[in-house]
């Protein structure tokens, strides 16, 4: 049986060829899936009632399930979603006020093999990655499940996107092309994977990289972030001042604030120091609590003092509007599987 979900117009037309239907009808179908977002083929009501019962003969749209749907008092929706295998992954849509951007959250992996601190994914370890059309799955599963059209991704769900690059790239190729999302309105967040940055620097893509950061020092990032051991903090900065000259685009710094860790006066400074000579907008995330640790989220006299200190250093600086964190939606907060 074919999925059409995550199909390209031409592999559509394959299709509709063995039907022996014009491309017309191919063109039918595919706007149906990525334009209308509907979950059946009987939904597709401008085909002839004949030729639906041959293609469902053949084909289905989707075989991705909602296990679990969790609505947060601010609107954020969080998906537990099954894959026909029987693994399940989280993906989020985030509503902000006075903001038309609807922002699809999608996991790129089941589980993760980064295993940061401070996060709930990684405590599954890595279980595998997800396919392009896993991936893509998750916006429509979204866009089926509430009618709106999502107008922006960011690959911050489960996993390391850059450890499933070739998957991740063609997911965000069929988000560009098909579902119309402008490539601008695409964020893919790395933890530091420094290989993939210099190979996504020269692919000189118009995405928006975003970096988690989360540290001003080797020290404290080592402590927060495994990663660190293997990619550290200055050969990550050589990446990414190559990846702005290879593009010109502006890079995301994502960072973390844990009380009494990260958050202090010395860490503001030091970590200006170090983002002084790379063009980035930076992101401050107050720390939203897992089972997982001891860590605590600051209060707000010291995040403002943090933003108030970057700023002051020339960079543009916000702070995340938490979103979700009712349902365990935040950052940090997925996990993937039902307790």
């Amino acid at each position: 049986m074919e999925i059409l979900s995550g199909l390209t117009q031409s592999e559509i037309e394959k299709i509709t060829d063995e039907l022996k239907a014009s491309k017309f009808r191919a063109r039918q179908i595919h706007n149906w899936i990525y334009l209308k977002s509907v979950s059946s083929i009987d939904e597709m009501t401008d085909l002839s009632v004949k030729f639906r019962e041959e293609l469902k003969q053949i084909a289905t749209v989707s075989e991705t399930k909602i296990k679990v749907k969790q609505v947060s008092s601010d609107g954020t929706i969080k998906y537990l979603l099954e894959y026909p295998d029987g693994e399940c992954v989280e993906t989020v849509l985030m509503r902000f006020d006075n903001r038309a951007n609807l922002t699809a959250c999608v996991s790129s992996q089941v589980g993760c093999a980064v295993n940061c601190s401070f996060c709930a994914t990684g405590k599954r370890g890595f279980i595998r990655n997800l396919t392009y059309k896993e991936i893509i799955e998750q916006v429509l599963t979204i866009q089926r499940d509430t009618g709106l059209k999502v107008t922006n991704v960011v690959f911050m769900g489960q996993g390391e996107p850059l450890l499933n690059l070739d998957q991740v790239l063609k997911a965000m190729e069929i988000f560009n092309e098909d579902f119309q999302i402008g490539a601008r309105r695409l964020t893919v967040s790395t933890s530091g994977i420094i290989p993939q940055i210099y190979k996504l620097a020269d692919l000189n893509l118009q995405s928006t990289l975003a970096i988690s950061l989360h540290a001003p020092n080797h020290a404290i990032r080592s402590k927060l972030m495994q990663i660190e051991n293997k990619y550290n903090m200055d050969e990550l900065k050589k990446a990414l001042k190559y990846y702005v000259n290879q593009t010109g685009r502006r890079i995301t710094i994502e960072y973390l604030l844990i009380k009494g860790l990260n958050d202090t006066v010395e860490a503001a400074k030091e970590l200006a120091h170090y983002l002084h000579d790379i063009k980035c907008n930076i992101n401050l995330i107050p720390y939203n609590p897992t089972a997982q640790n001891d860590y605590k989220r600051p209060d707000n006299k010291s995040i403002m003092q943090f933003k108030y200190l970057l700023e002051h250093s020339g960079k543009k600086v916000t702070v995340r509007l938490e979103r979700g964190a009712d349902i365990d939606a935040a950052c940090g907060q997925l996990k993937g599987k039902v307790d």
